[in-house]
């Protein structure tokens, strides 16, 4: 472990105790290679849609690998926007492999052609997790844009044929969709995928919808009952955690990783604490600066104070507080909540008068890839209300398939 930490690793206990004291290295880590994407996703993470002009050049993105290949990380979860609009992505996903870096990569399958699919199923080392968000294109289009749900379809097509074996089948559950969960597992099943579901953040665009699109208390409810019955085979990269206080612990690790076994780098080298807060607030620095990655990473204050003991705040006296461990940072930062406080869909109901807080302020976000002609055409989002675990920590999906232009390509 990293002889920089300042805090005092115990000798003993449990690995999640480990993990909370960090690592030399991430397990894995998110890269959001570009902003740039041909869908304008409600509830992207990044707020992803036009190109940032500062986006790294092929050659620090091969720099980036060359350190990840030194730190020995065993693989990236590559994410955007749509990072198959990269000129260079084709490049980068073969130098990455080269270089003994796992890649798996999220994407709206737009670019998945029956060339790539091939291409992909005689690589190595290589994981697809295609995004959709409804199991009908009546659930998923009105979120992610009309006709995204047959692009997903035939992209999952394409592999299948291709003999890619184990694409993933990547959900963030919202209040539309928790009644769909077995058709999204008897869809994953008929293209022989995995299904992984994911919790959505109140983060990027996804601020502007979460209050009317995540699951109610009954729906979460519903969810965690469904995953401790279906548990085999479905991933959710620990991100429900915070459900745990129901009473049987999600497997997984169970604990918010941010800066303590995963992290996020964007397009432009800023690396972040956790994938879902692109926000200043969680920038430990830039890739670009000093040493590179491994000193952001090892020697950030930002890192070495998440590697601190913590308290528990407001939840240490809660019964629950070692099964949950006071849920997800990035949900509380960003609907305005104590970072020490309950998560905002605390099943115990710790949250609900703090979110009725007339005086609650929201954190304005620190930036916007958005293509504004999209913002204004959004719209309302048609609201239907009706009434497995992870089998690696890091199935983390940086959500970000989501906003812009098919147009931008470099």
């Amino acid at each position: 472990m990293t002889e920089t930490l300042t805090t005092v690793r115990p000798t003993g206990g449990t690995l999640i105790e480990q993990f909370e004291f960090g690592l030399d290295a991430p397990i894995c880590l998110t890269w959001e290679l570009t902003y740039a994407c041909n869908l304008s996703c409600n509830h992207c993470l990044s707020s992803s849609g036009r190109r940032d002009p500062n986006e790294l050049t092929t050659k620090q993105c091969e720099d980036i690998i060359d350190e990840l290949q030194r730190m020995q990380v065993f693989y990236v979860n590559i994410g955007g926007g749509e990072p198959t609009i990269r000129p260079d992505f084709w490049h980068l996903l073969d130098y990455a492999i080269a270089h003994e870096v796992g890649i798996k990569f999220s994407t709206n399958g737009s670019r998945i052609t029956p060339e790539k699919a091939r291409l992909l199923a005689a690589t190595d080392y290589v994981d697809v997790q295609v995004s959709l968000d409804g199991a009908t294109a009546q659930v998923n289009d009105p979120l992610r844009g009309e006709g995204s749900f047959d692009m997903a379809l035939k992209a999952l097509t394409n592999l299948a044929e291709a003999g890619f074996k184990d694409a993933k089948i990547s959900v963030v559950v919202t209040r539309d969709n928790v009644h769909q969960l077995d058709a999204f597992k008897t869809l994953a099943d008929q293209f022989g995928a995995t299904l992984r579901l994911t919790r959505l953040r109140p983060s990027g665009r996804g601020a502007d919808i979460w209050d009317q699109l995540h699951p109610t208390a009954e729906q979460q409810r519903e969810l965690y009952d469904w995953l401790l019955l279906n548990g085999e085979g479905v991933l959710t990269g620990d991100s429900f955690f915070h459900l745990a206080a129901y009473g049987e612990a999600m497997p997984g690790l169970n604990l918010c990783g941010a800066g303590r076994v995963v992290c996020l780098i964007d397009p432009i080298g800023d690396v972040y604490a956790c994938p879902f807060a692109i926000h200043d607030r969680f920038k430990a620095g830039n890739v670009l600066d000093g040493n590179g990655f491994q000193e952001v990473w090892q020697e950030s204050e930002l890192f070495l104070e998440l590697r601190s003991p913590q308290t528990g705040g407001a939840c240490s006296s809660c019964s629950a507080y070692d099964s949950c461990r006071g849920g997800c940072m990035a949900a509380k930062f960003f609907t305005g909540l104590p970072l020490d406080g309950p998560d905002p869909e605390c099943v115990k109901g710790h949250s609900e008068d703090a979110l009725l807080d007339p005086n609650r302020v929201i954190p304005l976000a620190s930036q916007d890839h958005s293509r504004a002609s999209a913002r204004k055409n959004s719209g309302p989002i048609p609201i239907t209300i009706s009434r497995q675990v992870p089998a690696r920590f890091c199935d983390e999906d940086p959500l970000t398939e989501s906003a812009a232009l098919n147009s931008v390509t470099t």
